[in-house]
């Protein structure tokens, strides 16, 4: 089944719309999160499974703010002059991933092209911290492109979490369309590559919908598998709000497990596609597949 972007904006289909409940853990974990004055992705970038994943007692907390330095136009969260970065950040962080027993942690940021490493210290301050407090969490860092910083790049190496993960986002072709250089598209590629080659496992994701050809998802694709991508994400664009790109296209379920069995295909060790699948939606369990 294809819906396809006609003169008007398309309407949701069923398999979108999702309900949000507020059970007792997603309260827990909405409270701890003011409690410690701390950003999550889930929140900032409007995600549709944010309900799901606070009712399994985990997030993705967001460092370094939440103003971004950058402007892709497919993205919700805040655009504008981040303030410096609190050097209490990492210690809240590692306190709440411990008062939540989260045996397994997504770290990621806001772009912040204002910090001389990017906020690449900040990540190692955090991982850091978190190990001190609960040595047998898992971490995954999804991390910005730090602007080709080798040194920035060297300092997350270096911290040492489970998992590298850095979204391609979208097919080459898309990223005129998205506000990116393509020269970010390589990269993008060769931070996963340097990660593989330093023997973490490395993870990305892409989002369809945005106008994308078959020929330009598979191409993505592969170029993710040949510099060395171990976990893969395939999710549906969805616009955040009415000054982001209008949706191209819905993808069905049943097209999603055609994506699924072309990436596997291709040499992933594991996979998740779905309407609803982000980069770090129910990260544990991908994670688990090949650990």
């Amino acid at each position: 089944m294809i819906i396809e972007r006609g003169g008007t904006p398309l309407s949701k289909p069923e398999w979108l719309k999702i309900r949000l409940p507020e059970t007792n853990q997603y309260s827990r974990v909405a409270s701890q999160l003011r409690h410690y004055h701390l950003f999550t992705i889930c929140q900032e970038a409007r995600c549709p499974n944010r309900s799901s994943c606070w009712d399994e007692g985990t997030a993705t907390f967001l460092i370094l703010g939440n103003q971004c330095t950058r402007n892709c136009t497919f993205c919700a969260v805040t655009k504008g002059n981040p303030r410096q970065p609190d050097p209490e950040e990492p210690k809240r962080i590692a306190e709440a991933v411990h008062f939540l027993g989260l045996r397994y942690a997504v770290i990621t940021s806001v772009t912040r092209d204002d910090l001389p490493d990017g906020g690449a210290s900040f990540f190692a301050a955090t991982v850091k911290a978190v190990r001190k407090l609960s040595p047998s969490t898992v971490i995954e860092l999804l991390i910005p492109d730090f602007r080709g910083s080798q040194s920035s790049l060297e300092t997350i190496l270096a911290s040492r979490p489970q998992v590298i993960s850095h979204n391609l986002e979208t097919p080459l072709n898309i990223y005129p369309h998205i506000n990116r250089p393509k020269d970010n598209y390589f990269l993008s590629l060769e931070i996963i590559r340097q990660a593989k080659r330093a023997g973490f496992i490395t993870k990305s994701s892409l989002m369809v919908g945005l106008g994308e050809s078959d020929e330009d998802i598979k191409q993505a694709m592969q170029d993710l598998a040949e510099a060395g991508c171990d976990l893969l994400s395939l999710g549906q664009y969805l616009q955040p709000t009415k000054k982001n790109l209008p949706v191209s296209k819905f993808y069905s379920p049943e097209e999603f497990a055609s994506l699924e069995n072309l990436a596997r295909s291709l040499g992933f060790k594991a996979v998740a596609a779905g309407p609803l699948i982000r980069s770090s939606y129910l990260a544990h369990q991908l994670y688990a597949r090949i650990s």
